[in-house]
């Protein structure tokens, strides 16, 4: 799932036309980079939640991804046409959840990682495990300095183990990171007791993922690996600026 639906206010004046996922790195809108990544590693059936000026986006994405879209492959959860707002995180999850897996792949549309590896086999792995989520984590940018969640690495060959729930203002013997905005996560993290929204999300509530993250943390249910790949969270107008400008990533790498 490929989150899409949010206003973007930090970035006006350029998403008062354009939804930011749409916004270009290099020529290629931001969501077409991370469908571009899906595809070279074998993710082939997409859900895409909009919001804000969200018929650009399917417009945008079945002309660019015509053979996707032909085989019902690029589907999408209209939250503002059926509510009039997105819904958060957790509650566009929710809305969209008939039409996802028992375990399935999370990803801003809004954030820069050309080369994360949507790794098959950590997919299986997880989908096989007691746990309800697996985040990334990535070292902490400048404009989030105390990160988001406290980490134990278990396993530094790899980079893994378990995010804590420790708030920035509570001392931690782990270092923080922060959350890259993609994670595998299981159908289960949104339901009783973890979740107490409806099925499908019918009333439309807005709920954001990190309280159900959390709770599931202090139960010993999230794992977390390190990312330390190209990463930005393209939050301003002037991040954008700079990521066009020193990003010179070719374009067939995808």
């Amino acid at each position: 799932m490929l989150l899409a639906a949010g206003r973007g206010e930090r970035m006006r004046p350029l998403t008062d036309t354009t939804p930011k996922p749409l916004l270009n790195v290099h020529g290629r809108a931001l969501l077409d980079w991370h469908i571009a990544a899906l595809q070279r590693d074998g993710v082939n059936a997409l859900i895409v939640n909009t919001a804000w000026l969200g018929d650009q986006i399917p417009q945008h994405l079945d002309a660019y991804w015509p053979a996707l879209a032909d085989a019902g492959r690029l589907r999408y959860s209209h939250e503002g046409r059926d509510f009039g707002h997105a819904l958060e995180t957790a509650g566009g999850i929710a809305r969209a959840l008939p039409m996802l897996g028992e375990a399935f792949w999370l990803a801003a549309g809004d954030v820069f990682a050309p080369d994360f590896v949507f790794d098959a086999g950590r997919a299986r792995a997880f989908a096989a495990s007691d746990d309800l989520a697996h985040l990334w984590l990535v070292p902490n940018p400048q404009h989030n300095p105390g990160g988001d969640f406290a980490f134990e690495e278990s396993a530094p060959a790899s980079g893994t183990g378990r995010p804590l729930n420790v708030g920035k203002d509570q001392p931690s013997a782990f270092p923080r990171y922060t959350y890259s905005t993609i994670a595998l996560l299981k159908a289960g993290l949104f339901r009783a007791p973890w979740c107490d929204i409806a099925p499908g999300n019918p009333d439309g509530v807005a709920e954001p993922l990190v309280a159900l993250l959390r709770r599931a943390m202090d139960a010993g249910r999230v794992g977390a690996s390190l990312y330390e790949g190209r990463w930005t969270d393209v939050g301003t107008p002037q991040r954008l600026a700079q990521l066009n400008a020193e990003w010179m990533v070719p374009l067939s790498r995808c």
